[in-house]
């Protein structure tokens, strides 16, 4: 079952990655063009908020209970979690910088249900989903990453 999850995890990454594109892309638009807020824009904005949250509750779950979770693995003795570089991107840096990453989305979100002019909600949630993006894009696990690498597809070889 964690294999599984692992992998559902690692695809949601790239729902995720283009959902928040097409979010950036929208709000951008919307905010420089000033258009009208629309049902289109809420509605990706809202499968953007979906997924994350989505990818996030696995995420705890392999945080926690998966084969390198909190709750399954003791470090080796003498060993803190901040000096190895493995435990610490796993068990802090990724976790936490998805957290904020999350935040943001539900806060660019939450711009879609504010009584605001229009470019203010293209405006704050432009910048709210950009934020989140290259917080997770810090945060993934790249193939060309030192020690906590993932393959781009991983069980597709």
């Amino acid at each position: 079952m964690e294999t599984g999850l692992l992998h559902i995890h690692s695809v949601l990454r790239w729902v995720i990655f283009f959902l928040l594109i097409v979010s950036i892309v929208k709000a951008y638009s919307g905010w420089m063009n000033k258009k009208v807020f629309g049902p289109s824009d809420r509605k990706v904005w809202l499968f953007t908020l979906i997924f994350s949250h989505l990818t996030f509750l696995v995420g705890l779950y392999l945080l926690f209970l998966g084969r390198f979770g909190v709750l399954n693995t003791t470090l080796p003795e003498g060993t803190s979690v901040m000096k190895d570089k493995f435990f610490r991107f796993w068990w802090v840096e990724h976790p936490f910088m998805m957290l904020i990453a999350i935040l943001l989305v539900t806060l660019g979100y939450g711009m879609a249900k504010k009584p605001v002019p229009d470019s203010t909600k293209f405006k704050k949630a432009f910048w709210f989903f950009l934020i989140a993006f290259i917080l997770v894009i810090a945060a993934i696990p790249w193939p060309f990453r030192d020690v906590v690498a993932r393959p781009w597809f991983p069980g597709l070889h």
